[in-house]
């Protein structure tokens, strides 16, 4: 076989290696660009979160702006203005302008309640994974007690005695999610504190601290980052479901389930009143679960490459 042969034969192999090697590590930004629902998943977030900042102060008026004479108009007129492209409501009010006024109570009251829970069971998974068994027992023999309350049975009967405002609302919200952060964290810390490297830190006279903070939480921050994506969506649906019962966030506030609470009396002659704000939740929900799977993906070495490998 001559020299050229062989150069030849080697050309291919050594194109494939260079593809690949231009794929591996792509950055984040890249790695979402190539997947088509986790990017508009990732739109429809950004979208909200501009609405859930901006909104109130660009049509907070117009959201209260009492109009009879556009009562249950429908979507498509614009007889009323733009404002009017998604209807009005039962006092003539725009249904777009309220959608986006209540995007901010709706998610403010999710993400919150997921960063809270979050840290609170991330915190306690913590203590309760790596400081000692009598702590630790303890601290799950607390989440059972918490666990063995239905969620929305435990949230109802709290709004009940309390008042229903939003700061109520996001503590009993937390509290009921503590628990599904404090096992998962508490599971990894027990995995992640006999592998090799943490007994090499703690040997070369590592503190405790120092041990958590360099070696532990950055492997358990990105587990903790998916299920916030998949909590937010759960959250969002809890607080939905709690002003949908009246027990949630009570008027002149609004939130996407209390439009639709207050919507469905007129479902046989104005459906847009609940369809709407049931469709954003719906969205959002949706693209939570889906951009939680790609962060799954992301985070996950193992299954990286299925987002890093080229297209074919």
């Amino acid at each position: 076989m001559t020299d050229s042969t062989v150069m030849a034969d080697a050309r291919p192999i050594a194109a494939q290696a260079e593809m690949v090697s231009t794929r591996v590590g792509l950055p984040w930004w890249r790695l979402l660009a190539r997947d088509p629902l986790a990017l508009c998943s990732a739109a429809w977030l950004l979208f909200m979160v501009v609405c859930m900042v901006f909104g109130p102060e660009w049509l907070g008026k117009a959201a209260t702006d009492i109009n009879l004479r556009g009562r249950n108009a429908p979507p498509g007129s614009l007889e009323h203005g733009w404002l009017m492209m998604l209807g009005g409501d039962a006092l003539g009010r725009s249904m777009l302008a309220r959608l986006v006024v209540a995007s901010r109570n709706t998610l403010t009251v999710a993400f919150t309640s997921v960063i809270v829970a979050m840290i609170v069971g991330g915190a306690l998974g913590l203590i309760a994974g790596y400081v000692g068994r009598g702590v630790g027992n303890l601290i799950m023999r607390l989440s059972d007690v918490v666990q063995s309350f239905p969620s929305l049975l435990l949230a109802v009967v709290v709004l009940y005695m309390l008042e229903p405002r939003v700061a109520n609302l996001i503590i009993v919200l937390a509290v009921t999610r503590i628990p599904s952060y404090l096992r998962v964290t508490r599971a990894e810390v027990l995995e992640i504190r006999e592998r090799g490297f943490v007994d090499a830190a703690r040997s070369m006279g590592g503190s405790r601290t120092h041990i958590l903070w360099r070696h532990v939480i950055p492997i358990v921050a990105p587990t903790l980052m998916t299920i916030m994506t998949v909590d937010f969506a759960i959250v969002m649906l809890a607080e939905s479901g709690l002003s949908f019962l009246g027990i949630g966030i009570q008027p002149p506030e609004i939130t996407w389930g209390l439009m639709v609470a207050q919507g469905r009396n007129y479902l046989s002659q104005a459906w847009w009143l609940a369809f709407f704000p049931g469709l954003a939740i719906m969205a959002t929900t949706l693209s939570a679960n889906l951009l939680s799977n790609w962060l799954r993906l992301v985070t996950d070495p193992v299954q990286r490459w299925r987002l890093e490998a080229p297209k074919q």
